[in-house]
């Protein structure tokens, strides 16, 4: 990307070469990548740097639109984000106003918040896990004299327990940056990657 600069502002972006006019003069779109940076910098043209450092994680945050700056010392244009909203934690409801304004009835949730997402993420999981077992307990219940396996039954039970501690580990962050740490994965000492949250037991089939 580029950026034309005309008696020190911004006039141009040029997301791919094309060509244009300045002046009395028109550039053949092939100056884009022939010609050299002072070339261009010569009739104003910059190569944009981008800079990410204050851009977050979409799961978690909001970021803003990028600002494009000229700084004529340095000869360059650089885009930078502004600083990132985080996200809802809980669920945002529906008020009495926006009942009177047929928006939705109030106290109905609105837009569900960032706990409730992983929340209902990793529920999902354990249903898909729980799902491939399912069939030890409808034999068990359609096949007389059948019983379902105690290691089924056993992880069965760890599944529906872990599931339940996730949900209360989620609960209990105070705010974005705890929740990301506890879905965080990270290198330990023994060299595993492992994260606060923790996993599903093993698969038993």
């Amino acid at each position: 990307m580029h950026a034309l600069v005309e008696s020190g502002s911004i006039t141009r972006y040029f997301h791919n070469p094309k060509k244009f006019i300045l002046g009395d003069v028109q550039y053949p779109a092939k100056i884009f990548p022939v010609w050299t940076a002072s070339e261009k910098a010569a009739i104003g043209l910059y190569e944009v740097t981008f800079d990410d450092s204050n851009k977050k994680d979409e799961a978690f945050y909001i970021n803003t639109n990028q600002g494009f700056t000229y700084d004529a010392d340095a000869g360059t244009v650089t885009a930078t984000y502004g600083d990132a909203t985080a996200k809802a934690l809980a669920d945002i409801l529906f008020t009495a106003e926006d009942e009177e304004n047929d928006l939705g009835v109030e106290d109905e949730v609105k837009t569900t918040g960032l706990k409730t997402n992983h929340k209902k993420h990793f529920n999902v999981q354990a249903a898909g896990l729980l799902i491939k077992t399912d069939w030890y307990v409808v034999k068990a219940n359609e096949v007389s004299g059948y019983s379902v396996p105690s290691a089924v039954t056993t992880y069965r039970a760890a599944v529906r327990t872990k599931v339940n501690a996730m949900e209360t580990a989620i609960d209990n962050c105070a705010n974005v940056a705890a929740l990301i740490t506890l879905l965080s994965y990270t290198e330990q000492d023994d060299g595993t990657v492992t994260r606060p949250l923790g996993e599903f037991p093993d698969e038993v089939v």
